[in-house]
């Protein structure tokens, strides 16, 4: 299906979900403390489906799918009769109402942890965390291609995705970390990566050539694919060739050419190619050029051709019983570096940019379900924990909200006046439509960028 109907799609599937799963945690709790519940809704607005159950709760499914709600009957929503006084929710002790209130993000984080466990039962494919081209910061922290990194700091990297967030945070801090390696030579090693290096103003979402290192799978492979007219290269090279090395110095990726053309200078140089089979050795003079960013430098006037798609090459998986320890870890982990993100960003170490909104959502929803089970299991857990940890921050309208009030309530012996609640529940609705209209801006900002 096309990328803007299969984005919609999966955000409707996974939003209904998480919804689901959040709403029923507040529902199975106030059916347990005797609080009657008067509807039970996945979506907003107009029902397009309803039923009313024995229990005589109304289940639907709304027009809107950005949310749900579990009503209760409460006598500060309009008249209760009295024989149902009782299972009022305003009528139930503070400790059940928080309870009923936290019953939901629980839910969330119990659900993350349940699709954790399936992921790692079903095996999430990646890359190998084995490093390709170094320079910068990582080529003087002596990083060497065909490195593999085990371990950033104290967080294990068994693939290159654990080894990009913990990179990614570490950069975010401005902090230098230890990394483990084993050289490509055999052995083990500790290099210090000094990200307090990192120039101010760095993007960190593309942090990855400030730091100086590109992972192996994203070497481009050394074939010519263009070749301009009147260079270095026209009528020697042709396209489709593979370079093989240049000055007998071996050329493995792309990459590796421009830093031995300049080596070659001005001088003829040998150049050997793969063409149609054959392994050729041909003569080539670089042409000086002059560019306002790079100044003069020597070229050859080549053009990668188009990479193929790399195949993953490690797979992170275990057992039924393993993976129950190992999905409980990693739900530890994800909610320490999401509260990590949320004080960044209070901090200003992390950018606003980082907020995202539901076109986005949409949008890694989409590309999940496409890299398969797995890779769209570990995005609705992520979004499970997500939503669990927002609706426990302390804004009124939000579940934390909430039970900031019953704290207080608990605390002081008596509930907040209406007013001050109206009062708090007005800036909790500020406070969201910001963080709401911040989110679309970027949303749309990625869109046209």
């Amino acid at each position: 299906m096309g990328d803007f109907v299969g984005s919609v799609w999966w955000m409707i599937v996974s939003l209904g979900v998480l919804v689901t799963f959040h709403e029923f945690g507040h529902f199975w709790v106030a059916r347990r403390f005797g609080v009657k519940v008067l509807r039970f809704s996945i979506g907003f607005g107009r029902p397009l489906w309803m039923r009313r159950g024995r229990d005589g709760t109304e289940y639907a499914i709304a027009a809107i799918p950005l949310g749900g709600y579990v009503k209760m009957l409460d006598e500060r929503e309009g008249d209760v009769a009295d024989q149902d006084r009782a299972r009022a929710f305003n009528r139930r002790p503070v400790g059940q109402r928080i309870a009923i209130v936290a019953a939901g993000p629980f839910a969330n984080m119990i659900l993350c942890v349940a699709l954790l466990w399936a992921m790692f039962v079903i095996g999430r494919p990646d890359f190998a965390p084995v490093v390709g081209h170094v320079e910068g910061l990582a080529a003087q922290a002596q990083l060497e291609r065909g490195d593999t990194l085990v371990a950033i700091g104290d967080q294990p990297t068994p693939t290159w995705s654990e080894a990009a967030m913990a990179l990614m945070t570490a950069a975010m801090d401005r902090r230098d970390v230890a990394v483990h390696v084993h050289p490509k030579d055999g052995g083990d090693a500790v290099r210090t990566l000094r990200l307090s290096r990192l120039p101010p103003g760095f993007d960190a979402q593309r942090s990855f050539p400030d730091i100086g290192v590109t992972p192996r799978h994203q070497l481009v492979p050394p074939v010519v694919g263009r070749i301009e007219p009147g260079t270095a290269a026209w009528g020697v090279l042709a396209e489709g060739d593979r370079v093989i090395a240049i000055d007998g110095a071996p050329v493995e990726a792309f990459e590796d050419i421009g830093p031995l053309v300049q080596q070659v200078a001005g001088r003829t140089a040998m150049i050997e190619v793969q063409r149609d089979g054959d392994r050729l050795a041909l003569e080539i003079t670089p042409k000086q050029r002059d560019d306002a960013n790079r100044g003069r430098y020597w070229a050859l006037g080549v053009a990668p051709a188009p990479a193929p798609v790399p195949a993953y090459d490690a797979k992170l998986q275990f057992g039924p019983v393993a993976a129950v320890p190992a999905a409980l870890h990693e739900t530890w982990k994800l909610t320490a570096e999401t509260a990590g993100m949320v004080g960044r960003l209070l901090h200003g170490r992390a950018s606003a940019d980082n907020v995202s909104g539901p076109i986005t959502i949409a949008r890694y929803a989409n590309t999940a379900a496409s890299l398969g089970p797995a890779w769209f299991l570990n995005f609705l857990a992520l979004m499970s924990l997500s939503l669990a940890i927002l609706n426990i921050l302390p804004i009124p309208v939000l579940d934390g909200g909430h039970l900031l009030y019953y704290l207080i309530e608990l605390v002081k012996g008596s509930p907040l006046s209406e007013r001050a609640m109206a009062a708090g529940q007005y800036i909790g609705l500020a406070l969201l439509a910001g963080l709401m209209g911040l989110a679309f801006y970027n949303d749309i900002s990625q869109l046209l960028h």
